[in-house]
């Protein structure tokens, strides 16, 4: 299936009409926001910087519309410059400004937290926090932030609505401080996101599993948040610019993304491949891109399917291992210069893992490929090897790795599974583990923090089975596990036996002596047995207890009570 075809033009009539008949027959999922956020900002104002960026940054916003300005001056004038003629005028004009002047020390205890019309900025202070917005401005926060300073405050990629920063010398000073003059009112946001925690493979017994959301966001709007027994994910949507890395990221499907759904997206997908095919279309490529920059492009050739989408994060690598399963002959992924650096390490990441799974099943790695937004030649080239399949594909699960194990099974019968385990990128969702049966005692503490189907106990024996297409390698398993007898092995089995449940570890019942119940295995009993063996509890006749199943132990506990009411005394 992967033999080299003869060329066609371009902008051959069939793929143009082909295309055309999809997006007539299927529309693109129309962004129904399930819920919003509101912001309120008054328009009471901080700068940060330099006295003199500062100063002739508010005089610049002088009588645009903002409720106060407060200066705080976090870092010397540059002294390699010479004063300017204004800055006399500039210390009269703001003379009237509330403004004061940090020490390098103080500089580097600055807090910052918050979003657009709530922003805390405090300093540490001998173990305590000032409230700067109380002690210069007589407020509880501030509405916005500006940031003057060479170096930001608030270091983020993405910051927070509300916080611009501009360095001295920027060009685009003039538009970031009519930008800012604008933060004034009411705004409303998207809800980008819904987490599911019952599915989260994040935590569970007090131990920590998968942290791959925490690592891609580059607004670090995704924390971990410790309660008193448990940790559970939450995505401050205050924050969040809804750039989709983290559903992407998402092994198990916990994080959805609403703009559009991600199953939808999908769906849909899957229906303009199918229309496309069965309109006569050949060789279609798929191209991922961020909906604002197709807006502002030529029309694309007719064997490519543009997938708009509100940010480039939103689509993973098993989005893009859908088209091929659902007859596209090759992904494009058209990044921009603007891409936040964590969002750029993503998308090759991910690439990485698409690359890796192909390979793996004996696939061209070229049919997933990345090209860059003034790329039209890369953009519009034809494929150079036909589709893996043309019959239309329908899930038949709503689950994210369900849905991608029907992809995978898809993908490997055109293949050439070798059975062998391929190595992944380090932290790829993919892998099987390792079981001790040595000092494993079937106690089942990893079955009950699997946060997947991918551990099964037995149900009329001790028996720990194992199916690999449902392991998501967070390692909750492994923590969990109280005679460390589990372990990871990264990597993808190239097998169709990944699909098959397989017994990892079984043993015969321990039945109770008194009524002959399974209750427990027989190495679990021996294990008890030698570490209770001096317990004062257990002496004697006594041990024989370990034998029992919890009613018969209970049992007897009683009977010996009766025949000797002194001995509860020794209990």
């Amino acid at each position: 299936m992967n033999q080299r075809i003869d060329l066609m033009p371009v902008d051959d009539p069939l793929n143009r009409h082909a295309k055309e008949d999809a997006h007539r027959r299927v529309s693109w999922p129309i962004n129904l926001i399930p819920s919003t956020i509101g912001y309120v900002s008054d328009g009471h104002a901080l700068i940060l910087g330099n006295e003199r960026e500062a100063r002739s940054a508010a005089r610049s916003l002088r009588g645009k519309g903002l409720a106060s300005l407060t200066l705080l001056f976090t870092e010397p004038v540059d002294g390699s410059r010479h004063p300017q003629d204004d800055d006399a005028v500039l210390l009269a004009d703001t003379a009237d400004l509330n403004s004061h002047s940090l020490t390098h020390a103080q500089t580097h205890a600055l807090r910052i937290e918050g979003y657009l019309g709530r922003f805390s900025v405090s300093l540490a202070q001998d173990e305590a926090l000032l409230n700067l917005a109380t002690a210069l401005a007589s407020r509880e926060h501030f509405d916005l932030i500006l940031d003057l300073g060479t170096t930001p405050a608030l270091p983020l990629e993405l910051p927070p609505p509300g916080y611009l920063t501009s360095q001295p010398g920027d060009a685009d000073r003039d538009a970031v401080l009519e930008e800012f003059s604008s933060l004034v009112g009411e705004f409303d946001k998207p809800r980008y996101f819904q987490i599911n925690n019952e599915i989260c493979a994040h935590a569970a017994s007090g131990n920590t599993g998968c942290t791959r959301c925490l690592e891609v966001c580059p607004a670090d709007a995704v924390t971990s948040h410790q309660g008193r027994i448990e940790a559970w994910i939450e995505i401050d949507p205050f924050r969040c610019h809804g750039v989709g890395s983290c559903t992407s990221a998402c092994p198990t499907g916990a994080i959805q993304y609403h703009v559009p759904e991600t199953q939808r997206q999908q769906e849909t997908l899957l229906a303009w491949l199918d229309a496309y095919h069965q309109a006569g279309g050949m060789t279609p490529v798929v191209r991922f891109a961020e909906a604002e920059d197709i807006a502002g492009e030529d029309e694309t050739a007719g064997h490519v399917l543009d997938i708009p989408l509100e940010e480039l994060g939103a689509a993973g690598h098993d989005q893009w291992l859908t088209a091929l399963a659902g007859g596209a002959a090759e992904v494009r992924i058209q990044c921009h210069p603007k891409m936040p650096e964590r969002l750029a390490t993503f998308i090759d990441d991910q690439l990485a893992q698409a690359h890796a799974l192909l390979e793996a099943l004996g696939h061209s790695r070229d049919r997933v490929r990345r090209i860059d937004a003034a790329d039209s030649a890369s953009r519009d080239a034809l494929p150079r090897l036909p589709p893996l399949t043309t019959a239309p594909l329908a899930f038949e699960a709503d689950g994210k790795r369900e849905r991608l194990n029907q992809v995978l099974a898809r993908l490997t019968a055109p293949g050439r599974p070798d059975g062998q385990r391929h190595p992944v990128p380090a932290g790829a969702a993919y892998g099987g583990i390792e079981v001790n049966t040595e000092t494993c005692t079937l106690c089942m503490a990893c079955v009950s923090n699997c946060p997947t189907p991918a551990l099964a106990a037995g149900q009329d024996s001790p028996q720990l089975s194992f199916r690999e297409a449902d392991c998501v390698q967070c390692g909750l398993c492994a923590n969990a596990c109280p005679e460390n007898a589990i372990s990871l092995v990264p990597g993808f089995l190239s097998d169709e036996g990944r699909e098959q449940r397989r017994v990892c570890h079984e043993e015969a019942a321990f039945e109770c002596i008194r009524c002959g119940k399974p209750f427990a295995t027989v190495s679990t009993i021996a294990n008890i047995k030698a570490k209770l063996a001096d317990h004062p509890y257990f002496a004697g006749d006594a041990l024989s207890r370990l034998e029992m199943c919890e009613d018969c132990r209970v049992k007897d506990v009683w009977k010996e009570m009766a025949r000797d009411p002194e001995s509860q005394l020794k209990v």
